[in-house]
C-alpha cells in the first residue's frame, strides 16, 4: 500500500467515527521520524480509543499492521506505521502538547481529496 493511501485510510477512518479537526502535515523534509502525521481529536476517551480501534481495523484489512501503538488507554493514542503516525487526542491533551505548531514547518495536506469518493 502507498504511504499517501495509508493517509488516506486512516482520515477515512477516524471521519467515519466522527473524529473532529483532522489534520494531515507533510514532514518529510523536517525529519526522518516519518512522512505524515496524521492528527485528530476525539470528544471523550471512549471516542478516542474508538477512532484509534477504526485506524487500526480498516488498515489491517489492506494488510498494513502498525509497527508501533502508544496509549492505548490513555487520552492520546499513538500509531505507529513507520511511514505515517496517528495521533488522536482527548481535547485538552491537543490543546496543551499543540503538535501543530510543532511542526509549523510541515505542508499542511488538504484532507478534502481523502474524504470524497
Amino acid at each position: 500500500m502507498e504511504i499517501k493511501d495509508i493517509v488516506k485510510t486512516a482520515v477515512k477512518a477516524i471521519d467515519s467515527k466522527k473524529g473532529e479537526n483532522i489534520e494531515v502535515i507533510g514532514i518529510t523534509d523536517l525529519t526522518i521520524l516519518a512522512d505524515y502525521f496524521v492528527i485528530a481529536t476525539g470528544t471523550s476517551s471512549t471516542q478516542v480509543k474508538a477512532l484509534a480501534e477504526e485506524v487500526e481495523y480498516k488498515l489491517s484489512l489492506e494488510g498494513v499492521q502498525p509497527h508501533h501503538i502508544e496509549g492505548e488507554k490513555t487520552p492520546w493514542v499513538c500509531l505507529d506505521y513507520g511511514s505515517v503516525v496517528v495521533h488522536i487526542f482527548y481535547k485538552d491533551q491537543r490543546d496543551f502538547y499543540q503538535l501543530e505548531r510543532l511542526w509549523e514547518d510541515g505542508q499542511k495536506i488538504d484532507i478534502v481529496n481523502y474524504l470524497e469518493d
